[in-house]
């Protein structure tokens, strides 16, 4: 289980230590607050291991340690749940970086930790259950680094679930709405990546965009933490649903409003679909060389 350092990832192992199963949870730090707590609420069945999914050495010290735990028995589930994002901004004024970094985390790392695992949980004709985000499927407002990230994860997941049947392996994919996590609702982490963004962005995206364009793209960000739900226990259910049902959903999808979202999306203009996007999410305005003002401001000139 990847990502337990807070959010779903913490939860979940909790929740799966106390039903009496043996659970193997990745943390970035051994010692951050998330991972104190499972040491201290949780059975001595749970066994705290240290990984950064940008690193190949981290994942292989994991695979090893799993591989001599289960070796007799196999493996019975993977939880790829460890994700990341930092950036809130149009595709063309997040930096190249930013959509790297989202790769590394939310796809290379969860393809390299399943592809490594995959021997164990055929010999246990297990299963592999994947967080992935609506935002893989649908193209939200500032939300493109981190979107696509999720949308290769989705597809390699699908890929996984129909390539691994003859060996009795079910995949399964959860596509959460808004739920408070980690870092996600910390509006001083957001500020500090706005700064970061708009003292990276080239003085001539700056000019055409507006340095108060990112503002409000930040600030109604946080105004939409706001509702964040803090109850994970439906996410936690359709990760713990995956890993046992005799027939589990090839996707779940717990949170409110992914119904109508999703109808939106597949049976609506592509045009009703963005306005309503817009309406929930993030409606950015528009970009300052757009403006009438500053086309009024330039003829003066």
């Amino acid at each position: 289980l990847s990502g337990c350092d807070s959010g779903f990832g913490q939860a979940t192992a909790r929740h799966l230590d106390i039903m009496g199963f043996r659970v193997f949870a990745s943390v970035l730090d051994l010692q951050s607050p998330g991972a104190q707590e499972l040491r201290q609420s949780c059975s001595t069945r749970l066994t705290l291991l240290q990984m950064d999914l940008t690193k190949t050495e981290d994942i292989q010290r994991v695979l090893q340690h799993i591989q001599a735990h289960t070796n007799s028995t196999g493996l019975w589930g993977l939880v790829n749940n460890a994700g990341f994002n930092d950036t809130i901004a149009d595709a063309e004024l997040s930096p190249l970086s930013k959509f790297r970094t989202c790769m590394e985390v939310n796809f290379f790392g969860s393809l390299e930790l399943t592809k490594g695992l995959l021997p164990l949980l055929r010999s246990a004709g297990g299963r592999i259950v994947t967080v992935s985000s609506p935002a893989g499927d649908m193209p939200f407002p500032c939300l493109a680094a981190y979107g696509a990230s999720k949308a290769a994860l989705s597809l390699v997941m699908d890929t996984f679930r129909s390539e691994l049947q003859p060996w009795g392996i079910k995949v399964s994919l959860i596509l959460p709405g808004y739920y408070k996590t980690g870092t996600t609702c910390d509006p001083a982490f957001w500020n500090l990546q706005k700064q970061q963004l708009l003292a990276s962005l080239p003085q001539e995206l700056l000019q055409a965009y507006g340095e108060d364009y990112v503002e409000e793209i930040n600030q109604q960000f946080i105004q939409f933490m706001k509702v964040a739900v803090e109850d994970l226990s439906a996410v936690v259910n359709s990760i713990t649903e995956g890993l046992l049902a005799a027939n589990p959903a090839v996707r779940y999808y717990p949170g409110q409003g992914l119904g109508i979202m999703y109808f939106i999306h597949r049976y609506l203009p592509y045009f009703v679909r963005d306005l309503f996007l817009k309406g929930f999410f993030i409606n950015p305005k528009l970009p300052r060389a757009l403006r009438r003002e500053h086309h009024n401001d330039v003829k003066k000139a």
